[in-house]
Order: C-alpha cells, then structure tokens, then sequence
C-alpha cells in the first residue's frame, strides 16, 4: 500500500505572546487560518525508515530522524509497538523556514498517512496528542481551517469563518529561525511587563463575518518587531505590498515570509505582480483561506 496525504500551510492572523515561561517556551494566544498552499506526504512500506523530498527549496530540508515527517511516524511507531518501517516522500510547495508551519504540516501529513498505511485505528484525540508532543503548530496543521491555539499553541479550539479570504505571500531570500527570533523577542521585552496573551474579540467577530476589512483592522503579530529586527529587509516588502494596494500587511508567524491581504481575487494578483516588480522578495504566491486540514488524498497497491 501507499498513502498520500495533503496538509496545509497556515497564516497567524493573531499572534499574542507571553513572557517567556519557567520551561523556555511562551504562552501564547495564536489565531491560526489554514491556507491553501500544501505540502503532500507519500508512506510505502520500507525496509527501514527514509526520507526523501522533492520540489522548491527542498534541498533545506533535513532527511534524518530530526525531521518533524520521521519524529512522527516513530511517534506512533513506539505507541503501537511496531518498527517505523516506512519510507516517507515529502512533496513540497509550503516555503521551508517561511513562518508557515511548512515543517509542522509534514509532521501531521506523515502521522495521518502512517496511521492510515498502518491501520493502527488511532482515535483524533490520540493524534492530535501525539502532535502536541512534536510541536507547537502541529496540531493545527491537522486539524486545519481556523483555531484559536492557547498554551505554547498547541491546545485547540475551532474558529467558525464565514468566508473566503484571498492572501498573497512573499517569500524572503532567506530564511529565520524561530527559536532566534523568540530569542529577540526576549531581547526587545527585557525590563517590560509582558500582559498575558488574549484573543482580539473584533479579529474573532471579523473571521466568523467574513470581513476582510474589519480583519485587517484587527491582525496582530507580537513577533513581527522581533523579525524585522533580525531581518530589517522585510520592512521594504510590507511597504511594497500596502503600495499595491493590501488591506494589511504583517510577518507570517516567527517570519520571514510576508503575508498580505486582498479584497478579491483581482486585488490579490495586482498586489502579487507588484510585489514580484519590487525587487524585495525572492517568489510570491496567492492562495485563499480557509483551507482544510490534513487530508488523505490517494491509498493504492504498490503491487
């Protein structure tokens, strides 16, 4: 058998941080809004376990045991008491180190196909666990469409949206790391009472309307300061996407992708094509939300 499953990117339209906690991590108050940009990941029995992965970037992407994709299907190998025999084949199109949760999706994409290859009979709330112990966006990445994600982001509750938003993102030359960028965010708050992490009434109210104006009033990202500190370049491509015309402009999570919200279809392709005029980013890509979560796509024989 193989099994390929399609998982999503995600935009933090809200982005509330803490002050750092006893253990390192923050607590958080993360607006998640599922995007259609995918990742596929393909499970065939192996051997032993392998990775292998093709498409933009895919040459920053790690093919050991570190890999979100492996620590997953290991993951559920060692609850079932079974090798994790597998090989996984991760097809990209999520931006690698782009604040898109590209590493998060792969690691919920591999859970669900080897739960689906293995028929382990896993229930939601045992995958969704075993997601939380991989990673703070993990758990979204499966679940998809819009969350409000608490705690280090990882703790759940679905979002109703009552209607289709058009983004346009703009990929950086390079990429940042989240740890660092949480590290500057310590940095820049250092002498400063952090308030706790809440979510915005209006953002949630504009996400269930629909309204992309009243969402764009209400977007924040706490990390962005701390991005644009590390990556200064970035303030170019915000600056280049108002000017064609977006309703907001922010970093997308820990960064350095930029995210860019339009009006309508027609508005997301004349602030795209701006922004690949700019001279500020590497590629630029459109793409509506929300979009679903981890989704089994295709089981076929191999025989």
């Amino acid at each position: 058998m193989s099994v390929t499953v399609r998982v999503p990117a995600k935009v933090n339209v809200q982005l509330a941080v803490g002050a750092a906690r006893p253990d390192g991590f923050h607590d958080l108050a993360n607006v998640f809004l599922a995007v259609g940009l995918y990742d596929e990941v393909t499970v065939t029995p192996a051997d032993e376990l392998r990775i292998t992965c093709e498409g933009p970037d895919a040459g920053q992407v790690p093919l050991d045991r570190g890999n979100l994709a492996a620590r997953a299907a290991i993951a559920l190998a060692e609850r079932r008491g079974i090798e994790p025999a597998v090989h996984l084949h991760i097809t990209k199109d999520i931006p690698v180190a782009g604040g898109m949760a590209g590493g998060s999706a792969d690691g919920a994409g591999a859970l669900l196909a080897c739960n689906t290859l293995w028929g382990t009979g896993a229930s939601r709330a045992e995958l969704l666990a075993i997601c939380a112990e991989l990673g703070s966006d993990v758990p979204f990445s499966l679940v998809g469409g819009a969350a409000l994600g608490v705690g280090r982001g990882e703790l759940l509750t679905s979002l109703e949206v009552g209607g289709t938003f058009h983004w346009v993102f703009a990929m950086a030359g390079r990429g940042l790391s989240t740890p660092a960028v949480f590290r500057e965010f310590d940095r820049l708050a250092e002498g400063r009472d952090i308030p706790e992490p809440v979510a915005s009434r209006e953002l949630l109210d504009a996400l269930a309307k629909g309204d992309p104006d009243a969402l764009a009033a209400a977007v924040s990202n706490d990390l962005q300061p701390a991005a644009l500190s590390l990556f200064p370049e970035l303030s170019d491509t915000l600056a280049a996407g108002r000017a064609a015309g977006a309703l907001t402009a922010l970093v997308s999570g820990s960064g350095p992708t930029t995210a860019f919200l339009a009006r309508d279809p027609e508005s997301a392709t004349k602030i795209a094509d701006a922004l690949r005029a700019s001279g500020t980013c590497r590629t630029v890509r459109t793409a509506t939300a929300p979009a679903p979560g981890a989704t089994v796509l295709t089981t076929s024989s191999t025989a």
